[in-house]
């Protein structure tokens, strides 16, 4: 890092850019809407304004995310807390939906892992620890459902220091538990948070003391509690390190607050840990040189396509992490990828599910481009630079799946359906070389409920997919002459990609041994970077 560079401007210093994420279940979706509770974005929890669907949650706006209670789109929300403004990104947290959210990840500048107090970490959530570790994001944990039976508060902690390999630090410490969870002391500035069990939505009471001897602390706490809670801190203060913001800046300490949010309780200490201790925007990694948040020249690279977010417009919003600058809307951005210009004339917002209109945005700040379908998942805007944002990822499907359209005669309508669910990232589409039809990867079996519901509300055009004697896809790499002799003699396994790349379908394991074996030449991968 470099340590000599000048202050960010102060609208740029006051952005905190960050996803949040958790095991299916672990209360994500409700941390999220009293975050936008506090930050005063919406009037209260649970609720659109709109009177007929007054339950249900902002951030989810897919039918089939309303049907099943999970979040399948990352969305992304902004508001204001205090002084900061808060920019939240949705990550779906279902196991099928890693890519999306992996892509997510790249766009944000720390996460908030929440865990549930009674189950510790689960296999969701150190997937996707794995990915900010692969990114070193700071990560800030927030452990949920504390008004549930839980597990004690050590093994909690030590479940996350030996599953994840992070150092824990205490930022507030659980007075009882399940029933008798009264609430919790918050070590980072001496005060004392008690729970409203009655009000869920009423902002916790604090009581300042000064420390753990202080007799005020009596008079709100059982003497039982009391004693447990000044045993139990002195130990974690002999056994777990300090609050260090370098070291949780590099990703190697997380802070852990406990709370209830369903109770709004802990939230806020959260959201003011964010605020005080979370990373302002961050540098960029690009080719051929790093985007820094105060460079004056505006840039920002696309990390999600949502198609037919408005179902009665056929529009395409590519969500646009800003990397630098102060944008202001009209502005003409050079497409890197094509060299054209864009004038970005109606950029939206989105302050849950309402889109508003986007005047200006700054580094840090995500916004909605709507357009045709020019934009791309790891494309890059700049003010005519031809900088490329790095570290996009595209993984290989793990499922493959043929796909036929109901309507023989509507195969180029389901053609279309196709490369626009592969723009958006939700799948990946091969078109086979030999014979018609068309083969689509996903990562997770559920996104092939997700597709077809998709492609029959969307474009409705019932389709079915059937089983494919292909179980995997790897992209070829080689230079030219070997990849076409490569392509020439295995052209039943052979298909392209939405770009247009040459894929290799695989039935087995072996056909993967076999082609290292007789190709040197030619190498097959499973990922392959978002790129021009």
């Amino acid at each position: 890092m470099l340590d000599n560079r000048p202050e960010l401007p102060p609208e740029i210093a006051r952005r905190r850019t960050f996803a949040i994420i958790s095991h299916p279940d672990a209360g994500k979706t409700t941390l999220t809407e009293k975050f936008l509770l506090f930050g005063g974005a919406i009037q209260m929890a649970g609720q659109v304004r709109a009177k007929g669907e007054a339950r249900r949650t902002r951030s989810d706006f897919m039918a089939m995310e309303k049907d099943r209670g999970i979040s399948v789109s990352a969305s992304a929300m902004s508001f204001d807390f205090k002084e900061f403004r808060f920019n939240l990104v949705d990550t779906p947290g279902h196991s099928d939906f890693s890519e999306d959210t992996y892509r997510t990840l790249t766009a944000v500048d720390a996460a908030i892992m929440v865990i549930d107090g009674a189950k510790g970490v689960e296999s969701q959530t150190q997937k996707l620890f794995e990915v900010c570790r692969m990114r070193d994001l700071p990560i800030l944990t927030f452990c949920n459902k504390m008004d549930r039976e839980s597990r004690d508060t050590f093994e909690i902690i030590d479940e996350i220091q030996e599953n994840l390999a992070i150092d824990v630090t205490p930022a507030s410490w659980p007075i009882g538990v399940g029933r008798d969870f009264i609430g919790c002391y918050d070590i980072l500035r001496d005060r004392l948070e008690l729970m409203d069990r009655a009000d869920r939505n009423k902002v916790a009471e604090s009581i300042e003391i000064n420390g753990l001897d202080d007799p005020k602390l009596e008079q709100y706490v059982p003497e039982d509690q009391l004693n447990t809670l000044r045993e139990e801190l002195e130990m974690a203060r002999e056994l777990l390190p300090p609050l260090d913001r370098d070291a949780m800046l590099e990703g190697s300490l997380t802070p852990i607050w406990f709370g209830s949010a369903i109770n709004s309780f802990g939230v806020k200490e959260l959201m003011e840990g964010i605020a005080s201790y979370g990373p302002q925007p961050q540098i960029q990694s690009a080719e051929p040189r790093q985007i820094l948040p105060e460079e004056t020249k505006v840039s920002g690279f696309v990390f999600k396509v949502q198609a037919n977010m408005d179902p009665k417009h056929r529009d395409r919003v590519a969500f646009v992490r800003m990397a630098s600058g102060h944008f202001k809307r009209g502005m003409k951005l050079t497409h890197v990828r094509t060299k054209k210009p864009m004038a970005i004339s109606n950029p939206v917002m989105f302050l849950a599910s309402d889109r508003e209109l986007a005047e200006e945005a700054w580094a840090g700040d995500i916004m909605g481009i709507p357009n045709h379908g020019q934009l791309r998942i790891g494309d890059t805007l700049t003010e005519g630079e031809a900088l490329r944002v790095t570290g996009i990822p595209s993984f290989a499907p793990e499922l493959l799946q043929g796909v036929r359209a109901g309507d023989p005669l509507k195969s180029k309508h389901l053609e279309k359906a196709l490369m626009q669910f592969a723009e958006e990232g939700a799948a990946k589409v091969f078109k086979p070389s030999i014979g018609s039809g068309f083969i689509v990867g996903v990562v997770g079996a559920l996104q092939f409920e997700v597709l077809a519901s998709r492609i029959e509300l969307e474009y409705g055009l019932p389709v079915r997919f059937e089983a494919s004697q292909f179980t995997s896809a790897r992209w070829v790499k080689g230079d030219r002459q070997a990849v076409d002799k490569f392509v020439e003699s295995n052209k039943q396994h052979i298909s392209h990609d939405h770009d247009g790349d040459i894929v290799y379908l695989t039935r087995l394991q072996w056909d993967i041994d076999r082609v290292a074996r007789d190709y040197p030449d030619i190498t097959l991968t499973a990922t392959k970077e978002m790129m021009v």
